[in-house]
């Protein structure tokens, strides 16, 4: 993909990550800044802060007015992560030890809500902080009930929480896939991209355009995730291949495709692996063999290029600027990347 849109998160990155370290390092220890600090210095592309820069300078907006949003969210991002590998027992994120697996449960969960405090402080030095702060609540009240849903869609464990017994799917529509996705990923995304017009004063039809591109593209970034799961390289992605089946989830597009077109017998067979406590290395790739022999990859791409699309319509409503050519080559990115 573009070495120019890379080029530009890298940028926009650089300018966000200071931010990031001021608002965690205000009124915290130096005895546990390692430990806060820990998370955003396992790395990360920067996509969201990038979409709120870039949203608001496509709005007419400047990139001062849109930093401490952008900082804001991205710790927003970080700070979901730290509980998702609390969540999941993730030991490794980009490579590197998780919060909790370096540090211990304890202090990854007094981390967590030293991030809570920090992006509301981050988001009240702007001057838009009370419209900001009502959409950042309702977004993250999303995103807690996507985590709850991609939990319930897992087909093993948690035997010891009787409401998630309960409750589990042992069977996932593409419909509510769709409804986990948007929760759990789309709504920061398309967070991003409103807190962009937000703060670049935007008119009411201008930000809500930019949301809708922003939910677009937040379905398509966890498509994306979905094939780079199960097709991606392990050196690449910082993490397992095929860790959605190790994990006995069912939110995977490309695994919920794959169910439509196999056999009763390689249905059983897949189901079997999801609701085993553990897989070896080789039921991994009898997996991952199974599922590609369908045409589920395809099918996901071109859902996803449906989103993208959809997207890049939205876009038709704002500026001819150069931040609106990267808000597509961003999309497209977003898409097409393979880690």
């Amino acid at each position: 993909m573009s070495e120019n849109i890379l080029a530009k998160l890298v940028k926009l990155g650089a300018i966000v990550e200071p931010h990031m370290e001021k608002y965690l390092k205000s009124t915290c220890s130096k005895e546990f800044e390692e430990i806060v600090l820990h998370q955003i210095k396992t790395g990360g592309k920067r996509i969201r802060s990038a979409l709120v820069i870039l949203s608001s300078q496509a709005a007419g907006g400047s990139i001062e007015e849109a930093i401490p949003i952008a900082a804001a969210i991205e710790l927003i991002h970080n700070y979901s992560l730290i509980l998702d590998d609390i969540i999941d027992r993730g030991e490794l994120r980009r490579g590197k030890p998780t919060v909790w697996k370096k540090y211990g449960l304890s202090m990854a969960i007094l981390a967590a809500v030293h991030y809570r405090e920090a992006i509301a402080e981050a988001i009240n030095d702007s001057k838009y902080a009370l419209r900001l702060h009502a959409l950042i609540a309702k977004t993250n009240k999303i995103l807690a009930e996507g985590e709850r849903l991609d939990i319930l869609f897992e087909q093993f464990g948690r035997l010891d929480e009787p409401y998630v017994v309960e409750k589990r799917r042992k069977a996932v529509t593409l419909n509510e896939y769709f409804n986990m996705v948007y929760a759990k990923t789309g709504a920061l995304i398309e967070a991003s991209c409103r807190a962009g017009g937000i703060v670049a004063d935007a008119d009411d039809s201008i930000i809500e355009a930019l949301g809708v591109y922003g939910r677009n593209i937040g379905v398509a970034f966890q498509i994306a995730d979905d094939i780079i799961d199960i097709f991606g390289e392990e050196k690449k992605m910082g993490k397992t291949k095929g860790k959605d089946i190790i994990e006995h989830k069912m939110g995977n597009i490309v695994i919920l495709l794959a169910f439509e077109e196999l056999s009763e017998n390689q249905k059983e067979y897949l189901s079997s692996l999801l609701r085993k406590e553990s897989i070896t290395k080789e039921e991994l790739m009898q997996a991952i063999e199974i599922i590609s022999n369908t045409s589920a990859r395809d099918r996901a791409y071109k859902i996803g290029e449906k989103y993208l699309n959809e997207a890049l319509e939205c876009l038709k409503k704002l500026p001819d600027n150069d931040a609106h050519s990267d808000l597509e080559e961003l999309a497209k990115f977003i898409l097409y990347r393979m880690f």
